[in-house]
Formats: structure tokens, sequence, C-alpha cells
């Protein structure tokens, strides 16, 4: 029977080519059907460097690989899997474990030695394109051009040779005027909050196309960001402030501080906005708003009240506006509202109503006590949480056995056949089979010692255990310490939606049932391990059907 193979392709982002993708597939079918392999799957990257492992078709292809779905990874070249060593290697360490192999076109059978030396020679060159796209930036920003995107108050210019050359520049006249006009406001005494309120009132876009944010207007004065702090608006171009550094564990890219000397800073008088004096008189107010906060504090360093940590109240990051779907946050000593509606006015938002801090969380807690414990509800849903639960155990448990009696009969096989050999009944054809028949044995005792033991069934007390552990909460959360008992809650609840309905809030709460079993799982009472509750939650929505889709309730 021929080897099931599939195929892997990736342009990159400085390989802005959409073909490139569907000529690598192409090629790595053609080269798997000259080696009498049958193609069942595909998999593709587009525009994604291979710097990254936390690339879509990659990591499904390693989903796919730990199924068993597959014997064979075939792709144009190693370096269309990654570009880092540490990656590829770790690639084909799993792989090999897995009894899976990479072909490529171009090399053949990947061994360790291909590995060694093809994924030192990809990492450098990643190293020395990072170098080279660094530079070229860097002599783009010395020719006084934007080397990055183009900013509020300016648009893209032709290059005034007409020979090209990008990152040209010019002041757009109706932005530029909105600038004008953010820095006299703020300069006599106008809040960037009422500031953007009032450029919403008149329909003005913000920098992205929507409504105006305080946020955009008063930016980071320590990374330059925000319109009172571009000295872009003076005619000065700062470039390399922040060096972005990935993240190898969450392939996200981090800002620090750039190195000394790393800054560049030009002169481009054609792109000033903003007056030397206009731009002073709020540099002087930016000042004395900061030397005010110090004086409160007794030698507060600037920026000391954002360090502060704020009081943490029970269900703070979960609410969000029914109207406009912005976040609910604390606008008084005791109530909470639409943070949009204040931020950005009634251009982004009319919900003005506001809630009380105790009456939500005595609402919500209520609700968890009385509408999740609801004897029917539960009682079904234990009912076909056990019987889906326990068909997927037993569905486990016959695989494995029958991988199990595989494997008897193969090592059967090869104990006849090592004594045909002894009896010097040899031949090429037996030596084969005897290869074959070793390497299925050591693919299913590899599943086997992979393959985790069912589980067991669940506590026949579950319903009672949830009950008694929601009917503790509010006595719990009265304690003095009651942080944990404070996740608790949160993780009962995944959002509390507050909508205007006829000038008071109503409250939506939606519930992951996920949380029933975590509780259930921590609340045993027997030495059998726990359920691993989250994915097998998952399992069931996709088994159950609605029935196990979040629970959502009005008040």
């Amino acid at each position: 029977m021929s080897q099931r193979a599939v195929t892997y392709s990736r342009y990159s982002s400085d390989q802005q080519n959409p073909r490139s993708a569907a000529d690598q597939t192409r090629l790595c079918r053609q080269h798997a059907k000259a080696l009498g392999w049958r193609v069942v799957d595909h998999y593709e990257d587009l525009a994604v460097s291979g710097a990254s492992r936390f690339r879509p078709g990659f990591q499904r292809l390693l989903q796919d690989a730990k199924a068993r779905k597959f014997e064979v990874v075939v792709c144009e070249a190693l370096d269309r899997l990654g570009r880092k060593l540490a990656d590829i290697a770790d690639l084909f360490d799993q792989l090999s474990f897995l009894g899976i192999a990479i072909h490529t076109v171009q090399q053949g059978l990947v061994t360790q030695l291909h590995i060694g030396l093809l994924g030192t020679m990809s990492q450098l060159f990643l190293a020395d394109l990072k170098a080279k796209t660094h530079r070229g930036l860097r002599a783009v920003a010395e020719d006084g051009r934007s080397a990055g995107g183009i900013c509020y108050g300016y648009r893209i210019a032709p290059s005034p040779d007409g020979h090209g050359g990008r990152g040209h520049r010019e002041i757009e006249a109706s932005q530029a005027a909105v600038v004008r006009r953010i820095f006299k406001d703020y300069a006599v005494g106008v809040s960037p909050k009422r500031i953007a309120l009032a450029l919403n009132a008149e329909g003005i876009p913000g920098p992205r196309g929507g409504a105006w944010a305080p946020s955009a207007i008063n930016g980071d004065r320590g990374k330059g960001t925000g319109i009172l702090n571009n000295e872009l608006y003076l005619g000065r171009q700062v470039w390399g402030r922040r060096a972005w550094i990935k993240d190898p564990s969450t392939g996200r890219r981090v800002a620090r501080p750039a190195a000394e000397g790393a800054k560049v800073i030009t002169e481009v008088p054609t792109l000033r906005i903003v007056a030397d004096d206009l731009w002073e008189s709020a540099k002087a107010r930016q000042e004395a708003l900061d030397r005010k906060g110090a004086a409160k504090g007794a030698e507060a360093p600037r920026g000391a009240f954002w360090a502060k940590q704020r009081p943490r109240y029970l269900f703070s990051g979960l609410m969000t506006c029914g109207a406009c779907g912005g976040g609910f946050s604390k606008i008084s000593a005791e109530h909470f509202g639409c943070s949009t509606a204040r931020n950005k006015g009634p251009t982004a938002c009319t919900n003005l109503l506001t809630i009380r801090r105790d009456v939500l969380e005595a609402t919500v807690l209520d609700a968890l006590r009385e509408r999740l414990m609801d004897a029917d509800l539960f009682r079904d849903f234990v009912a076909e949480f056990t019987a889906t639960w326990n068909r997927l155990q037993a569905d486990a448990s016959a695989g494995q056995d029958a991988t199990r009696t595989e494997l008897e009969r193969v090592r059967g096989q090869i104990e006849r056949a090592v004594d045909a050999i002894l009896a010097g009944m040899a031949s090429p054809a037996l030596r084969g089979r005897l290869e074959e028949l070793e390497a299925r044995k050591a693919l299913m005792e590899a599943e086997l010692a992979e393959a985790k033991a069912p589980a067991p069934r669940l506590h026949p007390n579950l319903a009672d255990l949830y009950r008694k552990r929601v009917g503790d909460l509010a006595r719990i959360l009265a304690s003095e310490d009651s942080a944990e008992a404070r996740e608790v809650v949160r993780g009962l609840v995944e959002v509390i939606r507050l909508l205007p309905e006829a000038g008071r809030l109503r409250i939506e709460v939606r519930g992951e049932l996920g949380a029933i079993m975590r509780l259930a799982d921590e609340a045993r009472n027997d030495k059998s391990p726990g359920i691993a509750a989250e994915a097998f939650v998952k399992q069931m929505k996709g088994d159950a059907g609605t029935g196990f889709e979040p629970v959502t309730f009005r008040l």
C-alpha cells in the first residue's frame, strides 16, 4: 500500500507572489507522484514569514501529524518549513518520533545532517535579511522619508523627481487644520476628552477613520505617540525610538527602547504643521499637569498615577455595553457606565445609563445561584454529558485494544520471520518484510506509550457537588480573603451585557458550561484523576449540538 503524503508550501511577506504557494504545491505533488506516494492533503501559509512557527497551516500540519493522518511531508525546500534552526530541529524531532519522514524536492529525504547545515544557513539568511532591511529603512529615514506608515495630517506624495523612491509625504490641508486646532484647544486648557467629544460631534473622522478617543490625542509622551507628542508636526522626524523583538513563546512582536545611537532625527521643514510657540504652549501645560500630579502624591514621580494598582472589582473587564459593544468602566465611587459614550460622545454611543456596582454584583450572583442551579436544566446536562463521555471513553478504549491486538500479531510475525532466517531460509524479500514489521511494531508501541488511559466516569453526585459549590459562593465572597473565590465566580461568567431598555439597563449574563465542569472536578471526593474539563466541553459542543452552547439569561 502506498504511503500517505501531504505537501506544505509557503511564501514570505518579503516575496509578495501569490502564485508562489500554488507553484510549490504543484511541484511537490509531482514529486510525490513520481515516488509512488498518495497525496491526501496540502497545507500552505500565504505571506507569512518563516521566522515564526505560529503559522496556521504549519500548526494544522502538526496537529494532523499527531493524529497519524500521513506518513510523509513533502515541501520544495527545507526553508519553506521554517527559517529558524530551533523550529526546524523541533519539527524534525516531533515528526521522527511519530514515524513521519520529511522529503524535499531539492534535497530528498531530510536527515539530521540537513537539519544542522540547512537550518543554520536559513537562520543566518534570516539574520542577514533583518540587518539589510533595517539598514534600508534607516537610509530612508535619514533621507527624510517615511520608513513606516503615514501619520495623521499627511498623505502619500509622488517622488519629486518622478523616478520612484518610496516614503514621500505631503501635508493634507484639512487634517493639518484639525491638528492645529487640537494644539490650540489643549494649550488654553481644554482636556483631550472634551476635544475628542467636540470633534466627534462635528463628524470629523479620527486618525483611523472612526471616532476620536482621548488616547489618540494624549498618547504617550515617552514613546512619542499621540497627536500632542508627534514631533513631525514641528518638521522634525524621529525614527528608531523603539526596537521590535519577537517573543519566541508567542510569536508576537514586543516593543523595547532602542539601543543608544539607534535613533535617527531628521529635519523636514516642508512637513511642519505646528508653530514653535504653539508646540511649547502645549508642552508647558503637560509639564504643569505633571507637577500638579506630583504635588498631590508627595514627590510622586511622573506617571505615578498610572503605576498605582487600581481596585479590582468582581466583574471588571467582563461588562460590555449592549448598545455599542464598548466596555463598561467605573465612572464614580459606586457606578459603572459605558466608556465609549463618555469618551467619544453621542456619535459613537448614546447609552449614558449607569448601574451601581453592588446592585450588579448582587443581581448576577443571585442569578448564578438560581438560574444555573435549575434542577431540570442541570439534570439534563449531566445525563447527556455522562452518556457522551462514556461513549467517547469506550471508543478510546476499543481503539487501544485493537492496537494491542495488532501489536501482538505483528510480534508473532516477527518471531516467525526471525526463526526462518535462523533456519537458513533468508531471502531479500523476507528481510524487507522483516524491516516493515519492525517499523510497524515501533510505531504501534510509540502510539500506545503516548496514548492516555481512559478517564474515569463522572462522579455520581456531580449535580449535588456543583449546587453546593455555587450555593457557598456568596458566603465565601463575604470573607476577608476572597481573591480565589472571585476568580471562581469570574470563571462562571463569559460576558455581562448591559442593554438600555425603557430608561433602565437590562443585564444579560453569558456563562460557560465548561466552568461547571471545572468546579465539579475540583470538588471530587474520590481519588481518581480529574477530567480535562475545557477540552472535553469543546468536544461535547461538537457532539451534542446547541444544547451545550454557553448559557445566556436575562435579568
